[in-house]
């Protein structure tokens, strides 16, 4: 699914200007302090409000929100990540929000949110499908994307929401203390090197550069060699979804497979965004039903691509189990 652009509409009407502005002046008279204390002690010394930089990512929960979400965006851009343990597209998108958090050296805090053990979030947020990015600024909730998105169009999000939030709100984040970063655990000796670590290590940065062309080929390369390597054949099926679905109008997809429901092709094409939306019910159910209702290779095309998606969310998902039994009922 093509992630949605950011919006800033409405951000100037905002009701928490004038907390964010006290936090900002706030902020900047614990600096000025900090300042002061380290021309006095010859050194460099973090001001009494600085942060690890653990605190730039946390989980939150629905108990915890107003205080870790609501109330911090008067101080620091809080980014939302809703995501779920069996969300594959999440698993890609995550790891790179936390990096680009913490990049950001506190001018962002990302705050994860579990859907399945916050459902009254997801709900109040009208979550359709997952990874979803929100923003809060000022106690005010702005939508980033929902999707998985290029790395570049993810750094130019972010720094727009820092932008805005400095200009139009005063607020500059959080001060961080390099000094409180977790002390490092014992070394542990390193794995040897498997013969397709390189190959897979190249697929996994084109996927966050947004080069799926250049993921898909290096799964395939693996494969070529080792085509029983688990890691690969989840990557690829991984990858193709996301490459067919990175240029498809949803609205236009959705409206072709209402139309036509015996079709095919509108209906593969549909259970791809279910997919990468989080709706896995929703696309294998659409597939079953399309297999009952076709035959020969149309039966054949859909039956295939039902097998593929069974591999992006893994076999021993218990959804990939149910729509197995499901697809044997109606094929035998």
């Amino acid at each position: 699914m093509q992630p949605r652009n950011m919006s800033m509409s409405g951000v100037v009407d905002l009701a928490a200007v004038k907390a964010a502005g006290e936090a900002k002046a706030k902020a900047e008279q614990a600096r000025a302090e900090a300042a002061r204390a380290a021309s006095q002690g010859g050194g460099a010394a973090p001001s009494a409000g600085a942060v690890p930089p653990s605190a730039l990512v946390v989980d939150v929960d629905e108990a915890g929100f107003e205080r870790d979400v609501l109330q911090l965006s008067a101080e620091v851009p809080v980014v939302l990540d809703f995501w779920a343990e069996w969300c594959q597209p999440c698993k890609q998108l995550s790891p790179l929000l936390e990096r680009l958090v913490t990049e950001a050296g506190g001018r962002l805090v990302l705050a994860k949110v579990d859907v399945d053990a916050n459902q009254m979030l997801m709900q109040q947020f009208q979550i359709q499908g997952i990874p979803a990015v929100f923003a809060v600024v000022a106690g005010q909730v702005l939508p980033l994307f929902q999707g998985v998105a290029p790395e570049q169009q993810i750094r130019d999000t972010l720094a727009q929401l820092v932008q805005v939030a400095e200009e139009r709100f005063g607020i500059i984040g959080l001060e961080v203390d390099p000094n409180a970063a977790a002390p490092a655990g014992p070394a542990e000796a390193e794995a040897p090197a498997g013969p397709h670590d390189a190959l897979l290590e190249a697929a996994v940065v084109a996927l966050d550069a947004g080069d799926l062309g250049g993921a898909v080929q290096a799964y395939k390369n693996v494969l070529a060699d080792d085509p029983a390597n688990t890691e690969a054949k989840l990557g690829l099926a991984q990858a193709e979804l996301l490459a067919r679905v990175q240029h498809m109008n949803p609205q236009a997809v959705r409206a072709a497979a209402a139309e036509n429901p015996r079709d095919p092709a509108a209906q593969i094409a549909a259970a791809d965004l279910d997919l990468v939306g989080g709706h896995v019910e929703d696309a294998f159910g659409r597939l079953v039903d399309t297999v009952k209702v076709t035959f020969g290779d149309d039966r054949d095309a859909v039956r295939l691509r039902l097998l593929e998606l069974f591999e992006v969310i893994g076999a021993d998902d218990p959804r990939v189990t149910a729509a197995r039994t499901a697809l044997a009922r109606v094929l035998f």
